[in-house]
């Protein structure tokens, strides 16, 4: 089976045909697929996709959404929603959360602040109600380190997670493997001139890679649509039934056979996102 550890099929690209973009996704293999939240507006239709299509979920304060509400609301209303559904084997991980160093709006001081409070404040949660998170990493992989070494000193530790969509160095990568996270890979790794990423999937212990495809974001390169032809209105949506040919391109940079590859990747989900196991093993029995 194929696991897509990183697909916001709730996204409204999808509200047309997200049954269609399911199925399709099924009959090329993706059996199972995570459905991280972004924002708390968002918790309720997110767990309700994933009841509807028997997928997992995650919940979350993405950081380009910080300031959709208040700080304190934000994170009340996660710790309510983790507690009340706590009990629902679906719910996988606190996710997508983390820090973006890219977007120029969110450069100020201001927004920075409050992207590290709502990262800092969501890890205690994580470490609380037990669960492990998913990463947004965008030229921020230190400083999302740095809060996750302080809460293992602090004796909270996060059971570690994914690191979605990682573009780092090694030694990042390594830090990251050493507190528990697997490095997530998808669409990126198609193009060749994505030299870092294709050397980081070629070069990172086996048990270190997972799949995703971070629908409907981040195409491969098969479905990535140049600056002219996006201003001339084409679009270039990314569903989850790509993985398996995201998958091709692992496997010939590890030189692994499709198959080693879809049970490695299978493996290494499982072992970051615990909960995801018996919900895998009900569709397989």
């Amino acid at each position: 089976m194929w696991i897509d550890t990183h697909c916001h099929l709730d996204a409204p690209e999808f509200d047309a045909d997200r049954a269609e973009v399911v199925s399709r996704a099924r009959q090329a293999g993706v059996g199972m697929m995570v459905v991280p939240a972004v924002t708390p507006s968002t918790f309720a239709t997110v767990r309700a996709a994933a009841d509807m299509f028997g997928l997992t979920y995650a919940l979350g304060i993405h950081p380009l959404f910080v300031h959709d509400m208040s700080a304190d609301d934000a994170l009340a209303m996660l710790d309510e929603h983790l507690t009340r559904w706590r009990d629902d084997p679906r719910l996988v991980a606190v996710g997508e959360i983390g820090l973006d160093f890219f977007v120029p709006a969110l450069q100020t001081p201001a927004s920075l602040a409050l992207q590290e409070r709502l990262y800092g404040a969501q890890l205690e949660l994580a470490a609380r109600h037990g669960l492990p998170v998913i990463l947004h990493v965008r030229r921020s992989a230190d400083a999302l380190l740095k809060q996750l070494r302080r809460c293992r000193d602090e004796g909270r530790p996060v059971p570690g997670g994914i690191a979605h969509a990682f573009n780092g160095s090694h030694q990042q990568a390594r830090t990251f493997m050493e507190l528990g996270f697997k490095l997530g890979f998808g669409g990126a790794m198609t193009f060749e001139r994505a030299q870092q990423i294709r050397r980081l999937a070629t070069d990172l212990p086996e048990d270190a890679i997972v799949l995703e495809t971070d629908a409907p974001d981040i195409p491969p390169h098969w479905l990535y649509k140049t600056a002219e032809q996006r201003s001339a209105g084409e679009r270039s949506r990314n569903e989850p039934v790509e993985l398996p040919r995201i998958a091709e391109t692992l496997a010939t940079l590890r030189g692994w056979s499709l198959a080693q590859t879809e049970a490695q990747t299978m493996a290494n989900a499982l072992a970051a996102l615990p909960r995801l196991r018996p919900v895998v093993q009900r569709l397989s029995s």
